[in-house]
């Protein structure tokens, strides 16, 4: 008897708990969110004063609580010099944002059992086997001289490249030298993934793969694009391709892409820079136009993505939902919580106390970046300035874009927007 009553107990509390949101519905207002809606107004406050100010030329923000819209706006201008107001539906080049698409496509086949996450990487690329370690190098001559390596402690990774714990960095001493000369972030040149990871693969490490004694481990670089190129060979298929059937597709994400057709080419923003001046037009032709010219062939999984705000977060509320959305089912909901343990063991993000899983940053309760998220809430972000947040305890994706690099409000643009909205959050 107890045993039924306690099966029916289940039963029924698994019945009255809502399921996860499929689409997204607007809040009849703010209160309806769970919000208040004059604590609400700081958020538009704070965000048109930056444009007032002339700190960022715009902004968008997508802001969802279990479901429902309570904050989606656009605030300045696409083009500065033209005035051309900005539409909540503009186009934004979304950096490091790509990293976790491109790690979710490689997790759709984890779940078909076509790799190990310890396997080593030279098993599917063999251009990786028997790594090595830079030690010395020639510091007066970036472009040529000697340098000298040793053998690595081990093999990269699958893992430690979804972690960036496996020594490989961005910004790299021999990277001038035209054997080791590759694209960082995109390319309008017909650069291909397959030969630039091939390259990639002979430029020596620099630290051993994982974490080491002393916590040393997180060290952030080209790894995504390792692994788009993964995905690659484990698919048969581009990456473009790859990530369209496996993840925009079926979420309904219809604009984001590497590259742009011609009929969306005017809703790019355009790029602009601030450090201590005024705000200026990017003179990177590169970062400004990859994704509307140029010969369209190199698919950073990095880098190389744009996306809209609702696009985007569409991606961020399946992760919400445990890997579903649109009433398609891109993960499974224990693969998600996979990949949000930590990998890094004793390392952390930088100097900001967090960790990082397979894909994202971890906020931890002595977090020195997340603020009010709640303690494994998970997040990243681009270097043009955009980035978003996820915060399970409280139902919640909050986002925000604007596209400016180098930006020296970049830090407070994206960490204040967050403060705003949680401050608002009853």
């Amino acid at each position: 008897m107890r045993l039924t009553l306690f099966l029916l107990f289940v039963t029924s509390s698994l019945l009255a708990q809502p399921s996860a949101p499929q689409t997204f519905s607007t809040a009849k207002s703010p209160a309806d969110a769970g919000f208040s809606a004059d604590r609400l107004k700081r958020l538009d406050t704070f965000l048109q004063g930056l444009i007032d100010q002339g700190i960022a030329p715009n902004a968008v923000t997508f802001v969802a609580h279990r479901g429902k819209v309570v904050h989606y706006k656009a605030f300045g201008y696409s083009n500065l010099e033209k005035k051309t107001p900005l539409r909540r539906d503009a186009i934004y080049r979304i950096a490091s944002q790509s990293k976790a698409i491109t790690t979710v496509t490689l997790m759709t086949f984890f779940e078909e059992e076509k790799f190990l996450l310890d396997d080593p990487i030279a098993k599917y690329i063999p251009a990786f086997k028997n790594p090595t370690v830079l030690i010395k190098y020639d510091r007066n001559n970036p472009t040529g001289g000697t340098y000298e390596t040793r053998p690595a402690k081990g093999e990269i990774t699958i893992r430690q490249l979804l972690s960036h714990n496996a020594g490989i960095p961005y910004e790299h001493p021999l990277d001038k030298r035209p054997e080791f000369d590759i694209p960082f972030f995109n390319s309008t040149k017909p650069d291909k993934l397959e030969d630039v990871v091939n390259k990639l693969a002979r430029r020596p490490l620099l630290r051993d793969p994982g974490t080491d004694s002393t916590g040393a481990g997180f060290m952030y670089g080209l790894n995504s694009d390792i692994i788009g190129r993964l995905v690659e060979v484990l698919s048969g298929k581009s990456l473009d391709v790859a990530i369209h059937e496996r993840v925009l597709e079926p979420l309904g994400m219809t604009d984001t892409d590497f590259y742009l057709p011609a009929n969306k080419a005017s809703r790019l923003v355009e790029l602009y820079s601030k450090t201590d001046g005024p705000l200026t037009l990017h003179t990177n032709e590169t970062y400004r136009n990859y994704a509307i010219s140029g010969a369209r062939t190199y698919f950073s999984g990095g880098a190389g993505l744009v996306s809209t705000v609702e696009d985007y977060a569409k991606f961020c509320q399946m992760l919400l939902n445990g890997g579903s959305f649109n009433n398609h089912r891109i993960l499974g909901r224990k693969t998600v919580e996979l990949m949000l343990r930590n990998q890094i063991g004793a390392a952390e993000v930088w100097d900001r106390k967090d960790k990082f899983g397979l894909g994202f940053q971890l906020i931890t309760e002595n977090s020195r970046y997340g603020d009010q998220a709640s303690p494994g809430s998970f997040t990243w972000g681009g270097m043009y300035c955009s980035e978003f947040t996820i915060d399970p305890k409280e139902e919640l994706i909050l986002l925000v874009f604007t596209n400016v690099q180098p930006y020296s409000y970049y830090s407070d643009f994206v960490k204040k927007f967050r403060i705003a909205v949680y401050q608002a959050l009853e």
